[in-house]
């Protein structure tokens, strides 16, 4: 599944259907009494960090989605039964927060009192009319400061349908996106074929895994080594989190620029597979991509040592392999990059930097920063820049998402940092990246992206 943004998703026109929890759904959740599972650190980090950047007078919107296609002419009645039935699934979507105070109280919907309700939006003739339609709707609705924050859509047309689903951060990582097609393609199919309900082993639910993470959070204190590794990581970082260390033309202090958007093939699957191979004696593609860049960053910005938070999934058990929820923590990695590092030296410092430092991601990093009692008022949706690696390829009906023209949705609005996701799919890998709307990051993230390709190209030779 190719990561991209709404504007670059093949939308085509139709006839747009929307789907929202409904007005009775809606009331009902008012009148819900506390659930006593708290959110997890990195949803209330992001949570609060909406408001403060929403207090300060600018709306960053931060959601996530999917695109795919289905077949022919949809059966409406089918597919929303279809999305209700898998909205059920995961229960992280029937729960919210709301403040008491400076407190953030979750309440969570019994799957009996969900419905969606739909309506038909009308008839869009022109693409980029319905584009802008898409973003402005799920702007609004998949908000981090409003509940419900999903919305379901389908662009019907006679010889195929469009589905575009939206998510506030919150519920959904990037990995949890990636398998939404194949569910309801399943859910769907399905019900057209007469087969009754789909009998699926229910997800684990992530609001379950939020409590337990965040119990295990709470039982360290500032005395605990992973905060003082964090401590002495983020002093030799001038006392704040790292970004990407090349000129991005940012104004120190300066507003928060809007972003721009880069998505594109980074290698075919021949030469995906020869960096694999060249790479798996030291870890592996992960390992490599960090080597790369640390190389590469070197070279564009000259600082000798390349420090940056590595994201990892957190589904450390099986149970956890098809919930859908935000699994993800960080880990520090320092590598020397200085003078003229081969990149078999530099592939064997970032696996020594990653076996010593993985497990320090499992421990969420708001926590961290609040027993640090340092004062990150969060400013900017990121707290640093990131270089992720997703092998895609295992993910179920990933054989399928060519065909059915599926993409993994990005909302591009406002950041200061660069945020790189590459993914291993069956045709090779693909590079997203988010970074500042400035002449001077647009020419060194194509910099960074062309050399990357190149150094990548040269391991396959």
């Amino acid at each position: 599944m190719r990561i991209t943004d709404i504007q670059r998703c093949e939308v085509r026109p139709g006839r747009l259907v929307e789907w929202t929890l409904s007005p009775a759904t809606v009331e009902t959740a008012k009148g819900l009494p506390e659930d006593s599972r708290p959110p997890a650190y990195i949803q209330e980090s992001h949570i609060r960090t909406a408001r403060s950047v929403r207090d300060g007078g600018l709306f960053v919107p931060t959601w996530l989605g999917t695109a795919f296609d289905l077949p022919g002419r949809v059966d409406l009645d089918v597919l929303q039964e279809a999305l209700r039935a898998w909205t059920l699934r995961h229960e992280t979507l029937r729960s919210g927060f709301r403040w008491a105070g400076d407190r953030l109280r979750r309440f969570t919907l019994d799957a009996g009192d969900v419905s969606l309700r739909r309506e038909t939006v009308g008839d869009f003739g022109d693409a980029d009319a319905l584009v802008a339609h898409l973003q402005d709707r799920f702007d609004a609705v998949a908000d981090a400061l409003r509940w419900p924050n999903l919305i379901y859509t389908a662009v019907v047309r006679d010889d195929s349908t469009s589905v575009y689903m939206a998510f506030d951060h919150s519920n959904v990582d990037g990995y949890s996106v990636h398998g939404i097609p194949a569910e309801i393609h399943e859910l769907y199919a399905a019900g057209v074929e007469g087969r009754g309900p789909v009998v699926r082993t229910p997800a684990a639910s992530y609001v379950d895994f939020c409590e337990t993470e965040r119990a295990d959070a709470d039982r360290i204190d500032g005395s605990h080594d992973v905060v003082a590794r964090w401590r002495e990581f983020i002093g030799r970082c001038d006392g704040t989190l790292p970004n990407f260390p090349v000129d991005l033309g940012l104004e120190p202090g300066g507003p928060l620029p809007s972003q721009k958007m880069l998505c594109e093939p980074l290698v075919d699957a021949d030469t995906a597979a020869a960096f694999e191979a060249y790479c798996r004696p030291h870890g592996g593609s992960l390992v490599g991509l960090l080597a790369a860049t640390g190389m590469i960053v070197h070279e564009l910005g000259g600082q000798s040592v390349y420090r940056t938070v590595v994201p990892f999934h957190t589904r450390v058990k099986s149970r956890w392999s098809d919930s859908v929820g935000w699994f993800v923590g960080g880990a520090p990695i320092e590598v020397p990059v200085a003078g003229t590092p081969d990149l078999p030296s530099t592939l064997r410092a970032v696996r020594a930097e990653l076996q010593a430092n993985r497990s320090l991601a499992r421990m969420p990093l708001a926590r961290v920063l609040k027993l640090l009692g340092t004062d990150f008022r969060p400013t900017s949706p990121d707290l640093y820049s990131i270089v992720s690696f997703l092998d895609a390829r295992g993910i179920p009906g990933a054989g399928q998402w060519a065909e059915q023209k599926a993409y993994g949705l990005m909302r591009v609005s406002y950041g200061d940092q660069v945020c790189v996701w590459v993914s291993r799919l069956h045709d090779g890998l693909w590079l997203a990246s988010r970074y500042p709307d400035t002449d001077v990051a647009a020419k060194n993230v194509r910099l960074y992206v062309e050399r990357l390709r190149d150094l990548l190209a040269a391991t396959a030779s």
